[in-house]
């Protein structure tokens, strides 16, 4: 297989998809690569294509009675996907699928089942969330494929090293769906990395050795990445270690599902009022149906990003189709303004609130409908605020000693991502929110990092983080922010009363970085296969010199925390079900974010005869 010749950063988001790319350098004394935005040619409308930075990730499954929605290389194509399709949501929502990446991460719905459109009528064809995840990722194939490879079979996408972005809080089973649907696009040279990294990559890039500047040893940058169906947190710390000063992620928020979709059907709620309101002072009564529902939160969603843009209009009209209404014919419109936009956001999503605040979880009822499991509590303010004061501790763990005693995490930068942030109001509502909380502490104020543009950042911070893969370019040490074990039951005999005893066994760790791996010793081990077994680990934050080996038979309640249980049925290979085969152990930190642990056979049956077992160890 020939090298690449280019990085390539895509970010596939909730709203927007982007593709950001370099040239590889070949030369280590020429000036760091342009990082390039591919103009990505979409549908805009029926029959008219036009390239476009962003690709709206938005999939519409068109009526036979509509044709082809051709695209430059397939003329025949039944759906689309873009610019053209999330603007059929105001008028034909049962045929879109929007928010494809929200149901990826849920994880109890079948991820590979066609369940999209959600309550879609039986006439049209439904897909999988891990299906729409592909499709987006195939259509920046094709458009690359026809704008910069044009026919080059080493210039085709497939052939490139690629960065594709996820969110922090995204678990094992996430980032594994991520991974397959982006292998089903034909990328197979692929790395993950987390959203809000890429944020800073992004910003490290746009400054480029003058990042300094801004960011000194003793800074604890908080990235906020609210985006169209997620809030991410994560808190990157610049340490000096060994001389040198670099820069380490030291906390991650949990996968928070808050973000626009919940403030556009805020938005929807508070129209269809004024529609109800306005029908009833003319003496009608108005009531939508599900489906005028949700296209008004697709008409919410446009008129949302137009008013709170630092430029935007003083209101926007909403015009959804009447009920019975064909392609002329009855509308139901109603106008919001501005003020109303952002008094509802603002106050809605981020309140003013004290340092001690925490997310309200209410009590649900027995029965729900199926839909996606949002957050409960639609405070973005009470969700950073349970972050700083659960990491308050970070900067110890990272090694670094402080005398004094705070409530919470005190960060000293603010870095903003994700579409929702693009407004000014509600950088300043959060910023001086937190300001507000570093004051209880007598800590000093935020400095706002600036310099990204919000919408395309985190593409061209996974292109800026591919080359520095490369060695252009600062890395930003991940490493887990635990130490981690795996449970070994003792041979002993049985004893009424008295389990057998377990040993944890470090398999990696505190710090272990992203694509390393080790053997472990371990002594004689064993594997049971052909039956279902439970795989016991352990994670702790206090043992952080424990290295890979140590084997800890006993120890305090607060040093060890143990995971959920994780049951696998090994496959036995050719060998009677439940022997016990023995094992060496290697553990490796994947690209992808999680530990994963093999269990080789000292006398295998083929050559690459293995065990796997995967744990994420990007959750709380």
């Amino acid at each position: 297989m020939s090298s690449p010749r280019y990085v390539v950063g895509i970010d596939l988001g909730t709203t927007h998809t982007a593709l950001a790319y370099a040239e590889i350098p070949t030369d280590p004394s020429a000036p760091p690569p342009a990082i390039q935005m591919l103009a990505i040619p979409q549908l805009v409308a029926q029959g008219s294509v036009e390239p476009r930075e962003l690709l709206p990730s938005f999939f519409y499954i068109a009526h036979e009675s509509e044709g082809a929605q051709a695209l430059p290389w397939d003329a025949e194509r039944k759906y689309a996907v873009g610019e053209h399709a999330r603007a059929r949501g105001v008028d034909a929502p049962a045929r879109v699928i929007a928010s494809a990446k929200s149901w990826l991460g849920h994880p109890s719905v079948d991820r590979r089942g066609a369940i999209l459109p959600s309550g879609a009528p039986e006439d049209v064809e439904r897909i999988s969330p891990v299906e729409a995840s592909w499709r987006y990722l195939e259509h920046l194939v094709e458009a690359w494929n026809h704008v910069v490879a044009k026919g080059d079979p080493e210039l085709a996408l497939g052939k490139q090293s690629v960065v594709l972005t996820v969110p922090a809080s995204f678990d094992a089973s996430a980032r594994e769906l991520t991974t397959e649907a982006a292998f089903a696009a034909g990328l197979e040279d692929l790395t993950l990395l987390e959203e809000p990294q890429a944020a800073f990559y992004s910003w490290l890039s746009s400054k480029g050795d003058g990042w300094r500047k801004d960011v000194a040893v003793g800074d604890i940058v908080l990235v906020v990445d609210v985006g169209g169906g997620t809030t991410d947190f994560s808190v990157i710390a610049a340490l000096e270690k060994e001389g040198e000063l670099v820069l380490e992620r030291v906390a991650v928020g949990d996968h928070i599902l808050l973000g626009g979709d919940n403030m556009d059907m805020l938005l929807a709620y508070v129209v269809e009022h004024k529609m109800i309101a306005e029908a009833e002072a003319g003496g009608r009564t108005l009531e939508l149906d599900r489906w005028q529902k949700i296209s008004l939160q697709h008409a919410a969603r446009g008129a949302k990003e137009r008013l709170l843009a630092d430029s935007g209009a003083a209101s926007a009209p909403i015009a959804i189709a009447g009920k019975g209404s064909k392609l002329v014919g009855s509308t139901l419109r109603a106008e919001v303004t501005r003020e109303e936009v952002a008094n509802a956001i603002v106050d809605g999503f981020f309140p003013v609130v004290e340092s001690a605040a925490r997310p309200a979880v209410r009590a649900r009822a027995a029965l729900t409908t199926l839909g996606l499991p949002y957050a409960q509590d639609p405070a973005v303010t009470k969700h950073l605020a349970s972050l700083l004061a659960r990491h308050v501790d970070a900067l110890e763990k990272a090694g670094v000693s402080s005398a004094r005693k705070t409530k919470m995490l005190h960060p000293t930068r603010i870095l903003f991502n994700g579409g929702v942030m693009k407004s000014g109001v509600l950088r300043e509502r959060l910023t001086s929110c937190v300001n507000a909380w570093l004051g209880e502490d007598e800590g000093a104020p935020l400095k706002m990092l600036e310099g990204n543009d919000l919408d395309l950042a985190v593409a061209r911070g996974a292109a800026a983080y591919g080359l520095s893969r490369h060695g252009r370019g600062v890395r930003i040490r991940g490493g887990t922010a635990r130490a981690y074990y795996v449970g070994i039951e003792g041979a002993v005999p049985a004893v009424p009363g008295l389990p057998p005893p377990i040993t944890a066994l470090c398999v990696a760790p505190f710090g272990m970085e992203e694509g390393t791996s080790a053997e472990v010793p371990g002594g004689e081990l064993g594997v049971v296969v052909g039956e279902k077994v439970n795989f016991r680990f352990f994670g702790s934050s206090v043992r952080r010199k424990d290295s890979v080996g140590v084997a800890l038979e006993r120890w305090k309640s607060d040093e060890l925390d143990e995971l959920p249980q994780i049951q696998v049925d090994l496959p036995a290979e050719g060998r009677a079900e439940g022997d016990v085969v023995p094992v060496k152990l290697r553990s490796s930190i994947t690209e992808v974010g999680t530990l994963l642990l093999e269990a080789v056979p000292l006398d295998p049956k083929t050559t690459d005869e293995r065990w796997k077992v995967e744990l994420s160890v990007r959750s709380s």
